[in-house]
């Protein structure tokens, strides 16, 4: 690295320099400088880490040589090897840091946003630039290797070509505040993610700004207006304004899950209210919470809120908070815990704060949506869960390919259908309803329509619709026979639409065959699904099947022996283990992913990334 160097006065720099590993707090090198250069040689036995270089002039100064850390410069050092030492990327946002350096001086910083002199340009290779003096980041930093977390670090801007790089990882750690992306880092990432990596933000006011690398990676530009910035006339998609805004339309929760739009912020007398703020649980069941003992509507992480925090947009309708997906937040992201701060509007920009968990493709996306996580360490929850979610996207413990999604008490059956999961509850008769989601929602019971309902063993849903049958929920009744009813939640009646097996306990429609298991004889039979007059033919063993659903155009079984699975042909064709699998009463599946409710009363999901590949 080489380093050009002035004394405060702008002669050549007479004095030395000192070389720190700043997330051991342990020094690496000194050296005596002389003159306007000076280069470092990285030792090969340095490991990746977080540096800083502090130049010392022997001369007095004036003003202080420790104005606004000039004389400092941060670097990261990369692994020679990528994931020679972890699984786990720590990335260090220099752009977020440049971005508020010198802020309020006219050409010097990109701050402060409303004054009319502020840059839109700034250099990398200006002096300073390191943190800024609340060092969001170094709580986490410093956590993580006494918490026995070795991890590799990268810069920010590694990312914006970041493909080969990342994909040696299993998890991107992204800390504190790291408000300004361009197009390449989220372009690197997201493909990450959506191809298996896993990210966990603890961090907020994440990818609020689109921001551009140019000159080779020494400059960042930042318009802030998109009138101003001469790329839009030329390519509007890296247009440097708000990711959300238009002509770029690219909300940032579509990879980060929450937003500062719906996130708040307290600042100048404000920011004594970081303190006293916590999170209430609202999912306690889910595996980030593991081991703190937490339940629904508890509190936890005072101190950790602050101050800026991201949010997503919630509806509260049903009792549970869940994300609308309107602003941009997947359908798939999960609420663990919020905090209302409505009240933070006195002292800047009122809004909430959402943990959550949620799907990027193959990938898992976590957010603490909090710029002040790691200075809430010490609390032994705040500990714990980042633990957990280190251990499982990191690839310490492995991962369980089922996860709690829900409350599924005693139920007899599922199916799902146009969007909703239905479930028959233990009295054979009461029909229930809820979203697919992975959302821990309560169920709704479905009004029963005149006349007495037929006692229920088992549900299916067609996989898809077969003309001129439309989709619809199907039924074995305890009589043996087949019921038809439209897949809604008001009132509709259950039709008769033929018989099935004598004793048929579980069922599932695909390509226009309906296949169903008989359990005392364990066999599996098969008929046409258009034809209600058809005989129905045995196919053979059944592998002791319970319940019955179809994914990805394959029948799946849960049974004694765990999940099962076979192609749906109507030819000899044996269930095969089809990986692990929790004691379940009932089967479906949705969008991609099996659900099942278990013996002990719960609703798991077995989620896309880990489907059963057979």
């Amino acid at each position: 690295m080489r380093f050009g160097v002035t004394a405060g006065d702008g002669t050549p720099l007479t004095g030395h320099v000192v070389v720190t590993d700043a997330v051991a707090g342990r020094p690496m090198a000194r050296a005596v400088v002389r003159g306007t250069e000076w280069t470092l040689d990285i030792p090969r036995q340095w490991p990746s880490s977080l540096y800083v270089a502090r130049f010392h002039d022997d001369r007095p100064e004036e003003p202080e040589p420790e104005r606004d850390a000039e004389h400092e410069v941060w670097f990261v050092v990369r692994a020679a090897r990528p994931a020679a030492t972890s699984s786990v990327l720590v990335s260090i946002p220099f752009a977020t840091w440049r971005a508020y350096h010198r802020a309020g001086q006219p050409g010097r910083s990109l701050y402060y946003a409303e004054e009319p002199g502020r840059a839109a340009r700034v250099s990398f290779t200006d002096p300073g630039g390191g943190p800024p003096p609340e060092r969001w980041e170094e709580p986490l930093l410093r956590w993580l290797p006494g918490a026995g977390y070795p991890v590799e670090f990268c810069s920010g801007l590694d990312l914006d070509d970041g493909g080969e790089l990342l994909s040696s990882y299993r998890l991107l750690v992204v800390n504190g505040h790291d408000e300004y992306w361009s197009a390449g880092m989220r372009d690197s990432v997201e493909t990450f993610a959506r191809k298996g990596g896993n990210l966990a933000f603890f961090a907020g006011n994440t990818a609020w700004w689109q921001m551009r690398l140019e000159d080779g990676g020494r400059t960042m530009v930042c318009h802030r207006d998109a009138a101003a910035d001469p790329v839009r006339a030329l390519d509007p998609r890296r247009t440097t304004v708000e990711w959300s805004s238009s002509p770029v339309d690219r909300p940032e929760n579509s990879m980060t899950g929450v937003s500062f739009r719906n996130g708040a912020g307290s600042w100048g007398e404000g920011m004594g209210l970081i303190g006293r703020e916590s999170y209430t649980v609202r999912f306690a069941g889910h595996w980030v919470f593991e081991g703190t003992g937490l339940r629904d509507g508890d509190t936890f992480a005072r101190g950790a809120l602050g101050y800026e925090t991201d949010a997503a947009e919630l509806d509260w309708s049903a009792g549970v908070p869940r994300a609308t997906g309107r602003d941009g937040t997947p359908r798939s992201f999960a609420v663990l815990a919020t905090a209302d701060l409505r009240h933070w509007r006195t002292y800047g920009q009122g809004g909430w704060a959402t943990m959550g968990v949620f799907r990027l493709g193959a990938g898992t996306v976590f957010n603490a949506a909090t710029i002040n996580w790691g200075r809430a360490l010490a609390d032994p929850v705040v500990d714990r869960i980042t633990r957990n979610v280190l251990d499982r996207l990191g690839g310490r413990t492995p991962q369980p390919s089922w996860h709690t999604v829900g409350q599924a008490p005693r139920l007899r059956a599922l199916a799902a259908c146009e969007g909703l999961l239905f479930a028959v509850a233990e009295d054979g008769r009461t029909l229930l309803h809820r979203e697919p989601s992975d959302q821990n929602l309560p169920w709704s019971v479905c009004p029963a329509a005149p006349g007495a309902a037929p006692e229920i063993r088992c549900l299916a849903a067609p996989r898809e619709a077969c003309h001129p049958t439309p989709l619809a929920l199907l039924a074995v009744g305890a009589d043996d026979r087949l019921f038809v009813r439209a897949p809604v939640s008001v009132p509709a009646p259950w039709t008769p639409a033929g018989r099935v097996p004598a004793g048929t306990t579980a069922l599932a429609m695909c390509d226009n065959t309906l296949f169903a298991v008989t359990s005392h004889d364990d066999t599996l039979h098969h008929r046409p699904a258009l034809r209600p007059d058809a005989r129905w033919t045995a196919l053979g063993p059944a592998g002791k099947a319970s319940s019955l659903t179809v994914l990805n155009a394959r029948l799946y079984a849960a049974g004694p022996d765990g999940l099962l699975t076979r192609p749906p042909v109507t030819t000899d064709a044996p269930f095969t283990p089809a990986g692990p699998f929790p004691s379940a009463r009932a089967l479906a599946s949705y969008a991609g992913r099996l659900l099942a409710a278990t013996h002990d009363g719960l609703l798991v999901s077995h989620p896309p990334e880990s489907t059963p590949v057979v």
